[in-house]
């Protein structure tokens, strides 16, 4: 199917077709590389979209213990079964398959020949890197963003998005928060976390996972989740690694660009998915969110994260980060584009009031860049002849554009 020039991965509700911005962006790479992993957190929508566009490949799942055992014990004659090439899903089950893909693609000229998935990212990367760097294109599935969720009346409501989140099964088959996100936890730890050497104690982990959530916003401080954990300091790190690396949770990193020497160097931790965070902080309706003293940090994530998306879900480069003084001078969000900077400040509140432009006053007149952002809760929308932009959330349904 086309829409907008693009193929997209549909699912139906009420008759509407929702698509998936990243179609577009996977059989462009297809057309071009001879591999293609897509990459992102589990039941973000992988294998079904690249079931529907690749719909002339065989499909492969790994998690089928027979196909596993078969092509573990004769990974050579497993691949010759495939000459015209395959859809592998949860590739990174059967590790030694890799070496005889990188033989196949590397006396191939044949684009597009395979498609690889997985929902252990940790591991895929792994694989990948260790034996088909550079012959395989990467591109990350995360859930759904506002954008192609712009038909469901959830939009209209930031608390309701927040609760509910965006991965796909809680719009596709509309199952309750409350009973999908319980099991997803338990699913990532006890299936993706037990295979990672590393971890060792998944209660333990599972604790650390729970403490992170009400970090959410907040810059990592290693030695205090150290503290509070009880494990050590490279655990800590390791941990952090692997949750970034499964696209639990995103780094934002500081901008580098030190106007007066004095910013803080650490990354601000944030969740892909607010309703992920929401259900491993115990929050469960939207009245809790409406007075829970985390409600900002929970609106400012869904706007980094729904700008992440955008980017990723198109093949862009992710150009976003914040910008924090020793003073307390912060500035939520920077986008670097070329030579240019343009910073944004993500307010929770529904009024605006003199408290929103302070910061990017302070720091407009330090970094000499003359036009900048709010995005608020609320509904009105207005251009400043300071050169700030108020922008309304619900906005962000369509493509988000840097100003000109």
């Amino acid at each position: 199917m086309e829409k907008h020039g693009c193929r997209f991965h549909i699912f139906p509700y009420n008759c509407i077709m929702i698509p998936r911005i990243a179609s577009s962006k996977l059989l462009e790479l297809a057309s071009l590389f001879k591999a293609v992993a897509v990459i992102g957190p589990r039941q973000s929508g992988k294998t079904t979209l690249v079931k529907s566009l690749f719909r002339n490949l065989p499909y492969i799942n790994f998690e089928n213990p027979d196909i596993r055992i078969t092509a573990t014990d004769d990974p050579r004659g497993f691949l010759l079964k495939y000459p015209d090439g395959a859809v592998f899903d949860e590739v990174q089950r059967v590790p030694h398959i890799f070496s005889y893909l990188q033989e196949i693609l590397d006396n191939s000229t044949r684009r597009g020949r395979y498609i690889l998935t997985g929902s252990n990212n940790f591991l895929l990367q792994e694989n990948i890197s260790q034996s088909l760097a550079g012959r395989v294109a990467y591109l990350r599935l995360l859930p759904f963003n506002l954008e192609e969720l712009a038909d469901f009346p959830e939009i209209t409501d930031e608390n309701k998005m927040i609760l509910q989140g965006f991965y796909p099964p809680l719009y596709d088959i509309r199952i309750p928060v409350s009973d999908w996100m319980p099991n997803y936890i338990r699913t990532y730890i006890e299936r993706d976390v037990r295979q990672i050497k590393n971890v060792t104690d998944l209660l333990v982990f599972e604790r650390f996972i729970r403490l992170i959530a009400g970090r959410t916003g907040q810059e990592v401080n290693y030695s205090s989740l150290s503290i509070e954990t009880g494990v050590d300091l490279k655990t800590v790190q390791s941990w952090i690694g692997i949750l970034e690396s499964s696209f639990i949770i995103y780094l934002l990193r500081p901008h580098y660009r030190n106007f007066n020497k004095i910013i803080v160097k650490r990354p601000k931790l944030y969740f892909y998915d607010t309703g992920l965070a929401c259900a491993l902080l115990g929050i469960a309706t939207t009245g809790q969110i409406e007075n829970h003293p985390l409600r900002g940090s929970l609106f400012e994530c869904l706007i980094v994260t729904e700008l992440i998306k955008q980017r990723t879900h198109r093949g862009n480069e992710v150009n976003l980060y914040f910008w924090r003084d020793k003073t307390g001078h912060e500035i939520d969000l920077v986008v670097e584009e070329a030579s240019r900077l343009f910073p944004i400040e993500i307010k929770a509140g529904k009024t605006i009031h003199s408290e929103f432009f302070k910061n990017l006053h302070y720091w407009m007149k330090l970094s000499g860049e003359s036009q900048a952002e709010i995005i608020y809760a609320g509904d009105l929308e207005m251009q400043r002849s300071d050169g700030i932009n108020i922008r309304s959330w619900k906005s962000l349904s369509g493509s988000w554009t840097m100003q000109k």
